[in-house]
């Protein structure tokens, strides 16, 4: 990865669980799908909002192109899921696909509190 690089692709995951296990997803989720898009990514999020009997997490992870993007997916399709493996047991349904959007503008710290 190119140190000097800069975000000019989003790539959104959203999931949603059941309240109950929304913690043990979120520690899941982090373990297994988070720290390898460190790794890879210019840059991760996740946000979590809680509703009455549900949890949805959205992932928003930073691509200096498509063409990075679909490399650490493994795929020529950018859109394309790759489910982890407890997904199917937490998920209350499976997504389809992700959505990729254009950096167009872009301002500021834009983080939260951060895992290390």
């Amino acid at each position: 990865m190119n140190d000097n690089a800069r975000p000019s692709i989003a790539r959104i995951w959203r999931g949603r669980t059941t309240r109950a296990r929304a913690d043990e997803y979120a520690t899941y989720i982090y373990e297994v799908g988070i720290r390898p898009l460190e790794e890879k990514a210019l840059g991760v999020q996740q946000l979590r909002e809680d509703r009455r009997d549900e949890t949805e997490f959205v992932t928003i992870s930073y691509w200096e192109s498509i063409e990075s993007m679909a490399s650490f997916a493994g795929s020529d399709d950018p859109t394309r899921i790759h489910h982890l493996e407890r997904d199917a047991e937490f998920l209350i349904e499976l997504p389809e696909a992700v959505q990729i959007l254009d950096i167009t503008w872009s301002y500021g710290d834009t983080g939260g509190a951060r895992n290390t």
